[in-house]
């Protein structure tokens, strides 16, 4: 009977003398590992020359909402029947607003607002393209040629290619150029990175997004608090303009009256009516004007208040492909293709025979 442990020795010998016998084989091809190590450092080297570098633009905001603080004066209106109603941006709270930036009509709002660029007044989708040549490309294609995009907020007249190039590009973005995160839960602090190979685009790219997603962000949460404040004013300035005319209807019917003979007091008729008019708008006036001073509480306190903390700075962070990165990464990843090339040659070579 076969010893186990001399099989174990036997087969540790036969895998010593396998790894030994690749080892020379790879040592006798070590001018094609190095041949090919040397190609790569130089593509790598190319590669590192040509790569243009990243800049990124980086801000911050703090968020406040206030809403939850104006429970005690709700909680008291409401005990007088009044009713201001409530924020609608409930949905854009916590890890929602930051899906709010990375959404795609936040993006193409953002891509469609106005900057200043070699001295013309265009869109940010526009800079994209001829920071990023798209343009060479489309020169071949007819159905792309005259296509631009003006700064609008409007995209119902966009055409089915205008709206696939802008899709591409929000794509893009999203894909490789834009991260939002909140660094820590308990604290209401935003952090938005933008990363393009272009630094005036990347910063104003960044300021821009921000700007848009805040405006939508508190036109949503204080809009039921927006449209009852505009209500309210409305009706105040109604019963206002009554009562104005209520009181010049009695100075009118008062100055018609003037040394009447006391026995016509039918004549007086008018004047009682309009003093009647006055007081009954004198209250109407101010419990509106009540209602319309807590609604205004309210509406300050339904709107959210959106710090910057941080603003991108020129010149922006800078992210460069160096050269001796380009080498090595480069030297290493074609001498490792050549060594399981080599390998592979053999193992099939070997399994043939």
């Amino acid at each position: 009977m076969t010893d186990p442990m001399q099989n174990d020795e036997i087969s540790l010998k036969e895998l010593i003398l396998k790894i030994k016998e690749w080892y020379n084989y790879l040592l006798s091809n070590r001018k094609m590992i190095f041949l090919a190590g040397f190609l790569g450092a130089l593509m790598g080297l190319g590669y590192s020359l040509l790569k243009k570098p990243n800049y990124t633009a980086s801000l911050t905001f703090a968020l406040e909402e206030q809403g939850s603080r104006s429970g005690g004066v709700l909680s008291l209106a409401s005990q007088f029947g009044f009713d201001f109603g409530t924020s609608g941006g409930g949905a854009f709270t916590g890890a929602n607003l930051i899906e709010l930036f990375k959404s795609r009509s936040m993006i193409e709002k953002t891509l469609l607002s106005p900057v200043t660029y070699n001295q013309k007044d265009i869109s940010l989708a526009e800079m994209y393209i001829e920071v990023n040549e798209l343009r060479k490309g489309w020169d071949k294609k007819p159905q792309l040629k005259g296509i631009h995009f003006l700064p609008q907020n409007d995209k119902q007249k966009f055409t089915r290619i205008q709206d696939s190039i802008l899709g591409k590009i929000y794509s893009n973005i999203l894909k490789s150029q834009l991260q939002v995160v909140q660094k820590d839960k308990k604290i209401d602090i935003i952090s938005i990175e933008v990363v393009s190979n272009h630094e005036l685009f990347s910063k104003l790219f960044c300021e821009a997004l921000a700007k848009e997603v805040s405006t939508f962000y508190v036109q949503t949460k204080n809009k039921k608090a927006r449209e009852n404040l505009k209500i309210l004013q409305h009706q105040t300035d109604s019963v206002r303009t009554a009562l104005n005319s209520a009181i010049t209807g009695v100075a009118i019917a008062t100055d018609n009256t003037f040394n009447l003979n006391p026995a016509l007091n039918i004549r007086r008729t008018p004047s009682a009516k309009r003093q009647v008019d006055v007081q009954a708008n004198t209250a109407i006036l101010t419990e509106i004007v009540k209602q319309l001073e807590l609604a205004k509480v309210t509406f300050r306190k339904e709107t959210p208040l959106i710090q910057i903390i941080d603003r991108p700075i020129l010149p922006l962070e800078k992210k460069s492909f160096g050269k001796l990165k380009g080498i090595i990464i480069g030297g290493m990843l074609f001498s490792l293709s050549m060594v399981f090339y080599l390998i592979i040659k053999r193992s099939l070579k070997q399994i043939m025979e």
